[in-house]
């Protein structure tokens, strides 16, 4: 019966066993692997991104402490530190990054439906990155200044759910804009960005794969006005233009028409000069658009606030991109937990009930029901 189930293992009956099992052939991951497998390792991972665990012998400890119920959780092999240790050194990472995938891939269609604050019926994404700071002389394959190591978490998320459809790990090093190459285009979606990926040679790879974009203009930028469309400035737009680039370079690399749109935020009366190339939405919508881009940063916070990657339980390129993946794993199960199961808390309520309530004996549904005591009948 449910009632005699663990929240955790309720938990690890949304995960799609056939798909993770697939991604783990992939890589040969349980190849040579007697009593410690891949899922074990990915459920003592999640069981400490979930309960914010702080090292692995604090993930050691704790699990031990559970002894008598891991075989009813889920879990099969025997948990060590110096096990799990090796997992994530030695286990390849890119298994649990096509796992995310297949999460995020479910994760999508539940939210499908949902607005996110403008009139748009096409997919959109915000795009940015997050530097995590690292001990140079824990982590000297993160170089980053003389005497600073880090990384970079370079995130595409879905605006209808915050989502993420893309993330690439890179050292803190890499510039922003290089990210560009390697974006994955969906043709008719919008992606925003601010200024930092402002490259208009990998601005254009998006208009030739049929998607659109919205940035923020430099104030050095160099263009000749085509036309002119009336606005209204009671809403805060000032101007809306076709434009060409009159740059010498950047003809040649955007040689398209582009729509700049000048807008004053009301509350604020800071000014904003946005880019597009779409010409067929109204202003606002395109303004509204880019000030929907906030929501990547909320998502920045709020993954270094609730989840373990800001400190790593391992040192080495493969244990750190095992841990980050891992925790967008947990990340996007929540979510799909959320919506699946209509769960009326936020996602900070819901992993705060998680972490002191796994190994209850509870319907999950029960347990992420906030219900004030003083209404309860006697």
């Amino acid at each position: 019966m449910l009632n005699d189930r663990y929240i955790f293992s309720q938990l690890i009956d949304s995960l799609p066993r056939y798909e993770f099992n697939r991604c783990v052939a992939r890589y040969h991951g349980n190849r040579r692997i007697r009593s410690f497998s891949c899922f074990d390792q990915f459920l003592c991972m999640a069981f400490a991104q979930l309960t914010y665990r702080e090292s692995l012998r604090d993930i050691e400890i704790c699990l031990h402490a559970f002894h008598k119920k891991l075989y009813h959780a889920g879990f099969r092999g025997v948990i060590a530190r110096s096990t799990l240790a090796d997992a994530n050194e030695l286990r390849d990472w890119r298994i649990y990054e096509d796992f995310a995938h297949v999460l995020i891939a479910r994760a999508r269609k539940l939210y499908l439906a949902d607005g996110f604050g403008a009139e748009l019926e096409q997919p959109a994404y915000a795009l940015d990155s997050t530097t995590i700071d690292l001990c140079l002389t824990l982590f000297p394959w993160a170089h980053f200044r003389s005497h600073k190591a880090a990384i970079k978490l370079h995130t595409l998320i879905d605006l209808r759910g915050n989502i993420p459809r893309f993330v690439l790990i890179t050292d803190g090093k890499t510039h922003d804009v290089n990210v560009l190459d390697v974006l994955p285009i969906e043709p008719g979606a919008f992606y925003v960005m601010d200024r930092g990926y402002l490259d208009f040679d990998r601005l254009h790879r998006l208009t030739t794969g049929s998607a659109f974009f919205v940035t923020r203009a430099k104030s050095n930028l160099d263009f000749n006005r085509r036309r002119s469309r009336l606005v209204d400035k009671t809403t805060g737009l000032r101007c809306d233009q076709t434009i060409v680039l009159g740059g010498p370079l950047t003809s040649k690399l955007y040689p398209e028409p582009l729509r700049r749109i000048s807008y004053c935020d009301l509350e604020t009366g800071k000014r904003f000069v946005f880019l597009s190339n779409n010409f067929v939405l109204p202003a606002l919508t395109i303004a509204n658009i880019y000030r929907c881009r906030w929501q990547v940063e909320l998502f920045f916070r709020w993954i270094k606030q609730h989840l373990r990657i800001k400190s790593f339980y391992g040192t080495s390129p493969n244990a750190v991109k095992t841990q980050v993946w891992i925790a967008i794993c947990t990340y996007v199960l929540v979510a799909i937990i959320k919506k699946e199961r209509k769960v009326d808390l936020s996602m900070h309520e819901i992993l705060q009930i998680l972490s002191v309530s796994l190994f209850e004996k509870t319907p999950i549904n029960e347990a992420l029901t906030l219900e004030n005591p003083a209404t309860r009948n006697v």
